[in-house]
């Protein structure tokens, strides 16, 4: 295979869930298209860097200091939604059952890959409560073991701030992450959250 199709195919190859064959189609479809299209999207890709930052306030993807969730004041400001991943949050919007706010984590505590508590963004979670005097903190993380200690420390440190933590409920299979559950599934499970 030409040097140039074969590079960008295992560029494409690193990225999740594409394989080879997904890779050469998506080459094969940009060889076909007009330079213009090809010109759009390395530009739109280019710009993900550039102008995608973490909201200051939640840590979930934003075009400027905060998220368009947390810029939003009808949202309920006394309800905070921690997730692992800023994804996750694109899955709970999409039940249509959610009308707070969000923290995302930034991981889960995993020691087999070296992820700490330190390594999160619960230091900042925690100071948010104190600080925007959170009502309800829901946990909806993948029900997993890095799900389960993750959580756990989050409620140690939650449950002396006086402050009400509960779960989704456990709708989600266990051990699959949040981001494969259908949106009918994940918003039953966050309607039927257990207080911890």
């Amino acid at each position: 295979m030409i040097a140039p199709l074969e590079e960008v195919i295992e560029q494409l190859r690193a990225l999740p869930g594409i394989g080879r064959k997904s890779a050469e189609r998506v080459v094969f479809h940009l060889l076909n298209s007009p330079a213009a299209e090809v010109a759009r999207l390395s530009d739109a890709i280019g710009r993900i860097k550039t102008e995608v930052k973490h909201c200051s306030r939640c840590h979930n993807f934003a075009v400027g200091e905060l998220c368009d969730i947390c810029a939003n004041p009808k949202r309920e400001q006394g309800l905070i939604c921690v997730v692992g991943r800023p994804w996750e949050i694109l899955k709970i919007e999409r039940t249509g059952a959610y009308r707070g706010l969000y923290h995302v984590l930034g991981g889960l505590v995993s020691p087999l890959d070296e992820v700490g508590t330190a390594d999160l963004t619960i230091g900042s979670l925690i100071e948010r409560i104190e600080r925007e005097g959170t009502k309800e903190i829901i946990l909806a993380l993948e029900p997993k073991l890095e799900g389960e200690l993750t959580g756990m420390h989050i409620v140690s440190l939650v449950k002396p701030l006086g402050v009400k933590i509960s779960q989704i409920a456990q709708g989600i299979p266990v051990g699959r992450d949040l981001e494969f559950a259908d949106e009918v599934t994940l918003g039953r499970a966050l309607q039927g959250r257990i207080e911890l």
